[in-house]
């Protein structure tokens, strides 16, 4: 069971995709928002969650005060998963601005506006390192001056080839999942 832990959608029960996704679990989610909330990086902050599945890792920011949040995801299952957490959380949380992108991650980055606060990167763990050093050259140029991105991948990968524009700032593991804590350069 995928919920949102803390805040105004605090104990709310996410759908999730199902076959396909792997959701964050509620103690990596833990850890990151913790951190999160210690660098004061949520508050009002213009949230992106790409390769988003069910929505939990952008939605837990709405509930914790983040002013925007848009999920980009390209699969159907997981898009109507999006499209329905979001509906739940927007309710608690009138004053998010929450938003579903049914695209693919570079087809939004693509188009996207700048002014990116706070951006999470949960990519497939099969997805090749490649598209993902690519979906991060797209980003890089998109982000706010003290924006903070977060990739998550399993502990097996390499660190992402962060490119031009964003700079690892630490590696955090946690059991089979790595989370790469990065800035913009």
């Amino acid at each position: 069971m995928t919920r949102i832990i803390s805040g105004a959608a605090g104990s709310l029960v996410l759908t999730t995709p199902g076959a396909g996704t792997r959701p964050t679990s509620d103690r990596v989610r833990e850890a990151i928002f913790s951190a999160l909330e210690a660098r004061d990086a949520i508050a009002d902050a213009a949230v992106l969650d790409l390769y988003a599945g069910s929505g939990a890792l952008g939605l837990e920011a709405a509930s914790r005060g983040a002013a925007s949040v848009v999920l980009v995801e390209s699969a159907g299952t997981a898009v109507r998963a999006c499209r329905a957490n979001a509906a739940v959380v927007g309710a608690a949380v009138p004053t998010a601005e929450l938003r579903v992108a049914a695209q693919s991650v570079r087809a939004f980055l693509g188009t996207a506006s700048s002014g990116w606060d706070l951006v999470f990167l949960d990519p497939p763990y099969d997805l090749p390192e490649p598209e993902l050093a690519a979906d991060l050259a797209l980003l890089a140029p998109l982000l706010a001056p003290d924006a903070v991105v977060l990739v998550e991948r399993s502990s097996r990968s390499p660190e992402p080839g962060w490119g031009d524009g964003i700079r690892l700032d630490r590696r955090k593991d946690y059991g089979d999942t790595s989370l790469w804590w990065a800035e913009r350069a």
